[in-house]
């Protein structure tokens, strides 16, 4: 009987600490229609971001360890990575209060 209350306790302290936070999970839910960005992986110093509307956006990008490591304000669809060593990055796209993350891979 031990075992079987060791195994509930277990399975559950997995589930609730592999949700993540509201917030974050709301922030990635929102859609922006028409996202591309390409090309991933990316191998130049520039990447294209585009959408159906193509308004200004707002680019935020985190390294592995969850810090920004590059914030930029485009109004094109080009943005310049030549900043970026070569690694996986997650990308926060926000454009007319959506919002959008994306991996991003630098070769």
């Amino acid at each position: 009987m031990k075992k079987i209350y060791f195994i509930l306790l277990m399975v559950s302290s997995i589930a609730l600490f592999a949700q993540e936070p509201e917030h974050l999970a709301n922030a990635r839910n929102h859609d922006l229609p028409g996202f591309k960005l390409y090309p991933n992986p990316a191998f130049n110093d520039v990447v294209y971001i585009t959408t159906d509307k193509n308004a200004r956006k707002d680019i935020i990008v985190y390294d592995v360890f969850g810090e920004i490591v590059l914030t930029d304000r485009i109004l094109n669809s080009s943005l310049n990575i030549s900043r970026l060593i070569p690694g996986v990055y997650v990308l926060q796209v926000s454009e007319n209060n959506n919002t959008i993350t994306r991996k991003l891979v630098v070769k």
